[in-house]
């Protein structure tokens, strides 16, 4: 059971799947730290310092805030507002990496695309032959 484990846990598709976990979270932190540092602030001078976190409708109301029922509505809205703009961030970074991908996929097209030396030479000496021929 042991080696059965074992190969099962070396298997490239495992190894390759926490490497992508190990680096989600990273970049996830990554992103995090771009939307509440960098974008978040941005967003909160044009729009005015909005944040939705305070917004809460209290159904039953105690002596001690502990014991309060509090509905914390603005904190899911931020959630969700904060999701939006994670997406759009990835979505963005995305799409720079795919546009890098598809200028190195064109530029292999065209080394791929002029022909050897060998084929050079096989295109003159059928040539050669063609118009001997023709003679």
């Amino acid at each position: 059971m042991l080696k059965e484990f074992k190969e099962f846990a070396m298997k490239g598709n495992v190894v390759d799947l926490a490497v992508g976990v190990i680096i989600g979270g990273a970049f996830g932190k990554i992103v995090t730290s771009l939307v509440n540092d960098i974008i978040m602030p941005l967003l909160g001078l044009l729009l005015g310092g909005l944040n939705f976190t305070s917004l809460h409708y209290t159904l039953r109301e105690a002596a001690d805030p502990k014991n309060s029922l509090v509905f914390n509505y603005g904190q899911f809205i931020q959630n969700i507002f904060d999701f939006l703009i994670i997406a759009f961030s990835i979505f963005l970074f995305i799409k720079l990496i795919n546009k890098f991908k598809r200028k190195e996929e064109v530029k292999e097209e065209q080394v791929e695309a002029l022909p050897t030396k060998e084929e050079v030479l096989l295109t003159e000496i059928r040539d050669l032959l063609k118009k001997d021929l023709d003679k």
